[in-house]
């Protein structure tokens, strides 16, 4: 095994990837596999997860699919309890499940407001206690939470979202603060504004990509591909000593006014 092999290879590692049937958990799930990882495809839809795994297995990867719901606590507990028994155990567990609601504060609606904190938030707190009940035990494991370009800044429209993001940073920061001691490396990837099926409307809208293009230092939307150098790092041998950091993936957005 070359030098290379041994900081960034992910050979016999399982990877859970919860919101990978879609988007950047695509991508990243797509990237884990490449690196060597055996990774679980997560999401609510299993048709759509089904065809994830298919994908990455047609490409010569290995990938299972796990096909629970992210907000509900007693799925959440009851997949991760048969990943484990059925699998084998979660070496790498990206949190990655989220949603947008776009309207302004005003007039955000209570239903919505839970909705999001369900999926953004609560979603986090759940999938990473029960991973990480498994983990402690064996005193190793990498958690990382997806954060966003919103865990730092605000932006009208989408408020609610920016809290979940803001709140999903400050519980990386906890969970390494309570895990690294015990043995856990708890990280988080910051997307800037990628291209995604959720954000078709705002990348075909030409006075928000001018917008966005003369905002950000590289000049243009992020490809989801561009993502999975960062993941491959947060969750392999390269960043074992990496514990309660945000690496922003934006293009230099966070970086400049």
């Amino acid at each position: 095994m070359s030098f290379v092999e041994r900081l960034f290879g992910l050979e016999g590692r399982i990877a859970l990837v919860t919101g990978s049937s879609s988007g950047i958990g695509r991508a990243l799930a797509t990237g884990l596999a490449a690196a060597g990882a055996h990774v679980i495809v997560n999401g609510r839809n299993a048709s759509k997860a089904d065809a994830v795994r298919d994908q990455i297995i047609a490409a010569g990867y290995k990938a299972s699919v796990s096909a629970f719901d992210v907000t509900n606590r007693a799925s959440v507990v009851a997949a991760i309890d048969k990943i484990e028994a059925e699998i084998g155990p979660i070496d790498i567990l990206f949190n990655n499940a989220g949603m947008q609601y776009r309207c302004a504060l005003e007039d955000f609606p209570e239903d919505a407001w839970r909705t999001i904190m369900a999926t953004n938030l609560d979603s986090v707190f759940f999938v990473g206690q029960a991973v990480a009940k498994k983990m402690l035990p064996r005193k190793r494991g990498k958690i990382i939470n997806t954060c966003s370009v919103m865990s730092e800044l605000g932006r009208a429209s989408v408020s609610p979202y920016v809290a979940t993001k803001g709140a999903v940073k400050m519980l990386t920061k906890a969970m390494a603060t309570e895990w690294g001691p015990k043995g856990l490396n708890v990280n988080g990837i910051g997307p800037g504004y990628f291209k995604t099926e959720l954000t078709d409307a705002l990348v075909n809208d030409k006075t928000f990509t001018a917008w966005l293009e003369a905002r950000t230092p590289q000049g243009r939307w992020g490809d989801v591909e561009d993502l999975v150098g960062a993941a491959i790092y947060l969750a392999s041998n390269a960043s074992v000593y990496v514990n309660g950091h945000v690496l922003y993936v934006d293009g230099g957005l966070t970086s400049s006014v």
